[in-house]
């Protein structure tokens, strides 16, 4: 497997379902040792395109591979990959011991050690009976299956659903500890402070279709930020800022107190608050949430 071929790699990628268009001309390369968040809200095509990728779903146009192999060749795929969906079903009859010897012999391969640990961190029961595992537990027997694996590439859709919050953090632990070993990590997330504490780059999929694909602060700077201004005297030379490029928005909530929307760089408005007495300066990058509200509105309600 060369480091130079992309961990997963789809051209025009395209399904429909009779009238429906779940994906449409999606191309995306994620390379190898990337932590790549995969954004939209429900019915936004991320779970059809991962289904794709796993050769679960034959697409209508399009192709897809992973390490360069089809995605549809999917004996030879899934040697380089381990997959946590979102809603994990277990045989209820066996324990969660023999749950994970299972999975351990269809996946390509396992560090028993490692599991050994994430049994302990993720605080699973193994002896347990499947059927009296909650959704939180079957989570994490998946999780700690799909990390014990070490795979080049982890497909994760939703994978912290039932967690704790304390679970939470072991999983991004993982996360990192896999990014750390070089492995590469697909995460479908609509915990979107999660994608923005492990991820690198994210794509954002709306309706199907791939509104953006940029690094977290790349996307930050396409949005505002925004600025809180406290004076220890008035400035009227600050009236003219709201004609600066990039500053929308700018109310006077006293003489000595300021607020302003801005696109784009901050040195004009810097360069002009330089010439007052300015007491505070405040500065808020929004969030990855409020990116993702901004790009589907109504639409991510």
């Amino acid at each position: 497997m060369s480091t130079s071929t992309p961990a997963i790699r789809t051209e025009g990628l395209t399904k429909h379902f009779r009238t429906t268009a779940a994906v449409t001309d999606l191309t995306l390369t994620v390379p190898p040792g990337e932590v790549f968040g995969f954004l939209g809200p429900n019915g936004a095509g991320k779970s059809t395109t991962i289904r794709m990728l796993l050769g679960l779903l034959r697409p209508t146009a399009g192709a897809a591979e992973i390490f360069g192999v089809p995605a549809a060749d999917v004996e030879r795929a899934h040697r380089s990959l381990a997959y946590v969906p979102a809603d994990v079903a277990l045989w209820p009859g066996m324990t969660g011991r023999q749950c994970l010897e299972l999975l351990a012999g269809v996946g390509p391969g396992t560090d028993v050690a490692y599991r050994d640990q994430l049994v302990a961190r993720f605080q699973l029961e193994p002896d347990r009976l499947a059927r009296t595992y909650s959704t939180g537990n079957r989570q994490k027997v998946a999780l700690v299956a799909a990390f014990a694996t070490r795979a080049p590439l982890l497909v994760l859709d939703e994978p912290t659903s039932g967690l704790d919050p304390l679970m939470e953090r072991e999983f991004r632990g993982c996360l990192a500890e896999a990014a750390a070993n070089g492995q590469t990590v697909l995460l479908s997330s609509h915990q979107l402070a999660e994608v923005e504490a492990v991820c690198s780059r994210v794509g954002i999929l709306r309706r199907g279709r791939l509104a953006e694909v940029a690094g977290l602060d790349d996307l930050r700077r396409l949005r505002r930020s925004e600025m809180t201004v406290d004076l220890a005297r008035p400035a009227p030379e600050l009236l003219g800022l709201a004609s600066l490029p990039g500053v929308a928005d700018l109310r006077w909530h006293s003489d000595l107190r300021l607020t302003l929307s801005l696109v784009g760089p901050p040195g004009e408005v810097l360069a002009a608050l330089a010439g007052a007495d300015v007491a505070r300066l405040d500065v808020r990058e929004p969030s990855l949430e409020e990116i993702f509200l901004d790009y589907y509105g109504e639409d991510a309600a």
